[in-house]
């Protein structure tokens, strides 16, 4: 299965497209038409400025996934479920569809997401739209460098892509979006070593600050979830976003991996605190406004895709001697059959 363009550099500009589908057929029909679709689309923009490096990752949502494909299922997809304790919140919030948009060109950016957008047209409802962009040497909006532990090459393929754990689906991924807002004033406020012991890092060299100084409630010692003994990877390409005018300023979270449970684990550690009332500090100053579970299919599942039909018929050489006449199944089901070959299993 050939994976979704999911592990890349932080590019300059970024968009991410958060979508409802409208009831009825008609718009699933006009949803599954996009998928097989969308990589010759990113072709057709991106082919004015190969250099842009322009690309785009659609993730679905679970009730989305029922609508569109039915069964089978990703094994771990579901609805992002909310955490609530004291005044810290992270929100579930809706979401179908996801765009995830990345380019050298905020142009093409554009010129890409307005392409989807019109071949989607009525049958989708734009939920959040925030366009981002790369600030400084890899800065976020709170003066530290953003992405530092991001695994690379084999790691970051064994970090995030599925393998024999659900070999339906290999070559997929989860992701989790959320939109957070800063309360500058409030952290422009705060001494440097108080913001470097909130973040876990320093700010100018971007180091990580030793364990005999650093709070067990810093972000990036929360944020580690380590699980008999190895350390459990994210892939994080988050977004910097603000509206000066609006007094709105922001980290747009994005973060991809072969189980949700990883992610899901370290916002548990966030909000409520490991232990319980050691929470992540940094929320005293950033809220959460947004929060949704996708499962990003592999390019082979989408390009297999018919517009009408439950889901795509995905055939591969064992697919294929099974079922002479070629003809997808009729059951409802999607169809796959072996998906033997992919190296992506730890």
């Amino acid at each position: 299965m050939v994976p979704q363009q999911v592990i890349q550099p932080l590019r300059r500009a970024a968009i991410f497209l958060v979508l409802t589908i409208n009831p009825g057929p008609a718009s699933e029909d006009r949803v599954r038409s996009i998928c097989p679709e969308l990589s010759k689309i990113i072709r057709g923009v991106g082919f004015r400025e190969p250099a842009a490096q322009l690309s785009c990752v659609l993730g679905v949502g679970s009730d989305a996934w029922n609508r569109l494909f039915g069964s089978p299922r990703p094994a771990e997809l579901h609805p992002f479920a909310e955490i609530v304790t004291g005044p810290r919140r992270a929100v579930s919030t809706p979401g179908d569809l996801i765009f995830h948009i990345r380019g050298e060109r905020e142009d093409l950016c554009f010129e890409l997401e307005t392409q989807i957008m019109m071949r989607l047209g009525e049958a989708v409802s734009t939920v959040d739209e925030v366009a981002a962009f790369r600030y400084f040497d890899n800065r976020d909006l709170l003066g530290f460098v953003d992405g530092t532990e991001n695994p690379v090459e084999d790691e970051a393929t064994r970090a995030v892509f599925i393998g024999d754990e659900d070999p339906m689906f290999a070559g997929a991924t989860y992701v989790i979006v959320q939109k957070y807002l800063h309360d500058l004033a409030a952290w422009n406020a705060l001494s440097t070593e108080t913001q470097e012991k909130t973040i876990g890092r320093t700010k100018l060299s971007d180091v990580e600050l030793d364990d005999s100084v650093k709070p067990t409630s810093a972000h990036n010692a929360l944020t580690t979830i380590v699980e008999n003994g190895v350390e459990k990877k994210i892939y994080r390409a988050n977004g910097v976003f603000g509206h000066a005018g609006k007094g709105e300023f922001g980290t747009y979270f994005i973060g991809y991996a072969r189980s949700p449970r990883v992610i899901e684990q370290m916002l548990q550690n966030m909000f409520i605190g490991r232990p319980p009332g050691n929470y992540d500090r940094l929320l005293d100053v950033s809220r959460a406004t947004t929060g949704t579970l996708f499962f990003v299919p592999s390019i082979t599942f989408l390009e297999a895709v018919s517009a009408q039909a439950a889901g795509p018929a995905v055939r591969t050489e064992t697919s294929v001697e099974s079922s002479p006449s070629g003809e997808a199944a009729k059951d409802g089901s999607l169809g796959i059959g072996s998906m033997k070959g992919l190296a992506l299993d730890e």
